[in-house]
């Protein structure tokens, strides 16, 4: 995992002196707005890796290999690894304030609840990757 963003610790340092000044009033309001910023840096990350890997894959197309056949030392994910490693990065990014209010709001109870739904959507995500992996894209088992 990279290290932590410094721009987004500051924005969570200010988020919480905020908080401390203004009192646990406004601590929804304050949340929700790290949560966007949150979002908005996931969002440009997740788009910055889509635009990389869409770059890659017109190069290996120019460069005249077939789609089942890459480029040697070419990443070309066929299979929606790039969306499944994305959904997982967000998982864990959103898991940290998740937790926190989880946490805050219902105790252990609400931390457990918080983590069974990150996984569930995991899960589900790895399921349908993985029940459809054994398909071809004419509708007939890969295995016939």
């Amino acid at each position: 995992m990279s290290a932590p963003d410094p721009e987004l610790k500051k924005e969570l340092d200010a988020t919480l002196h905020t908080r401390r000044e203004l009192g646990p009033e406004y601590e929804d309001e304050l949340i929700d707005s790290f949560l966007e910023k949150v979002e908005q840096r996931l969002d440009n990350v997740v788009d910055k890796r889509m635009r990389r890997q869409l770059a890659e894959q017109q190069m290996v197309a120019a460069r005249g290999a077939s789609p089942g056949r890459p480029h040697q030392g070419s990443p070309v994910f066929s299979d929606g690894l790039g969306a499944r490693l994305g959904l997982a990065v967000a998982s864990l990014v959103l898991a940290i304030p998740l937790s926190a209010i989880a946490v805050a709001n219902a105790g252990m109870t609400g931390l457990v609840t918080c983590w069974l739904g990150i996984v569930a959507v995991n899960a589900l995500q790895a399921s349908r990757s993985w029940f459809s992996h054994g398909r071809r894209d004419d509708g007939r088992r890969g295995d016939e």
